[in-house]
């Protein structure tokens, strides 16, 4: 009886450590399996990699490295926690030449050089206990040349996505000298990447080939969406060959006031008492322009209180168009000086807040604030349509009408029948039309 007892508690200790598929007596590591003894990392698509399999009988931390010729130790994988394979698991893991590493924290993996290789599979459980399986591998017309990004390049290190047209973009370029995969992307002291996308406008460079490529990044305000928020970047450019080598490359920038400009007309009044207007006559308004966002909208003159005639436009007082700047424009169909032809600053100078850059004072709107915009147009000759309504605009410069036809308001010119639109009549004195 008792000679049975110890037999019941012997198999129950077997079926209590060697169920489940892992059992005490099995070594720690264990089915090492390599399926390729030689292999040529070349990306020809012939024993390019070595597929490695094996199994742990405990919980352990795993390393694979290759000892070269001189007994050198190149980590391919280094002290990774596994789990004992239960239910007849394995562990797989394809091997191509790649060794991981990194100089000065930047990722520049390389393919092994040819020769002749150890491959060993070394486990440590919690215990401390270490077990080592090796195997000889060869490396054969290997692709050790990694790609280069030549000249890489930014073409300022502070900019402001904000889209007032003043160091708002920023150009990159370099120049691919081998077919691989790049990746572009700002990266912030979180570890959060932010992608940059190539502007392939300029080359005929394919993505993947060899060659130059170009980048003109505007923080994605251009999309309407925010910029990343206000700090320093480092800027890392990243390429990967077809076999694995890989190149890092980076550089620094500054984000300073980014944001998605964001302004509206939030009032305006025609001071008119009757819709005729004569030869002569001057047509007056008083509007209001918030920035209601959350970063500073440039504006460009002539300031508020200034008078046009019909046949004038901004660039004909010395204020051309400003890719960026905002500025409040009154216009009408078919106008024969320009789309909204009568345009001025939304706000004084006074009003508004000055930056010194060089040579040239520009004006800003901040956010949450409002001006006001007065102006008036002295009527010289009728307009093609007539009567025909005048209308307001918030205009932001190159890059849209941001409030179209606000506001219209039908004024017929009162001529005679025979005044034709260009014809500069006798003008009358002017007259406030109220």
């Amino acid at each position: 009886m008792r000679r049975l007892r110890v037999l019941m508690w012997v198999g129950l200790f077997v079926v209590l450590t060697c169920g489940a598929g892992s059992c005490a007596f099995r070594p720690l590591l264990y089915d090492v399996q390599v399926s390729h003894t030689t292999i040529s990392p070349n990306a020809d698509g012939d024993t390019d990699i070595a597929r490695i399999e094996y199994r742990l009988a405990r919980n352990a931390t795993l390393s694979i490295y290759l000892l070269d010729g001189a007994g050198d130790r190149h980590y391919f994988r280094r002290e990774r926690p596994r789990s004992r394979t239960l239910g007849g698991r394995t562990y797989r893991v394809d091997f191509g030449g790649v060794i991981p590493r990194e100089v000065d924290g930047l990722r520049q993996d390389r393919v092994l050089p040819d020769g002749a290789y150890t491959l060993v599979l070394e486990a440590v459980d919690e215990g401390g206990r270490t077990m080592a399986v090796d195997r000889a591998i060869q490396i054969v017309d290997a692709d050790t040349e990694p790609p280069d990004l030549q000249g890489f390049s930014l073409d300022r290190h502070v900019f402001a996505p904000n889209r007032d047209g003043v160091d708002d973009r920023i150009k990159m370029s370099y120049y691919l000298t081998k077919d691989a995969e790049t990746s572009v992307y700002l990266l912030d002291e979180a570890g959060v990447r932010h992608p940059i996308e190539r502007d392939d406008s300029n080359s005929a460079t394919k993505d993947g080939e060899a060659g130059p490529y170009y980048y003109d990044y505007e923080g994605g305000v251009d999309k309407g969406a925010e910029p990343p928020p206000d700090g320093i970047y480092t800027v890392v450019v990243y390429a990967e060959d077809k076999v694995g080598n890989k190149v890092t490359v980076t550089d620094t920038l500054e984000i300073r006031d980014g944001g998605v400009p964001r302004g509206t007309i939030v009032g305006l009044e025609w001071e008119v008492s009757d819709t005729t207007v004569p030869i002569g006559g001057v047509l007056y308004f008083t509007a209001t322009v918030e920035n209601y966002g959350t970063t500073p909208i440039r504006t460009t003159g002539p300031e508020p209180g200034t008078q046009y005639t019909t046949d004038w436009n901004a660039a004909t007082l010395g204020h051309y168009t400003s890719s960026g700047a905002f500025r409040f424009g009154i216009g009408f169909d078919n106008c024969p000086v320009g789309d909204y032809p009568w345009r001025w600053s939304v706000g004084r100078y006074s009003e508004l807040t000055a930056v010194q850059r060089g040579d040239e004072t520009l004006y800003y709107l901040e956010p949450g604030q409002r001006a006001q915009v007065t102006g008036s147009i002295r009527i010289l000759s009728a307009p093609p349509r007539n009567p025909t309504p005048f209308w307001a605009g918030l205009i932001h410069e190159d890059v849209e009408i941001v409030n179209p036809r606000v506001d219209p308001q039908w004024i017929t010119v009162d001529v005679e029948p025979t005044g034709a639109w260009g014809d500069v009549a006798t003008p009358t004195p002017v007259v406030r039309v109220e």
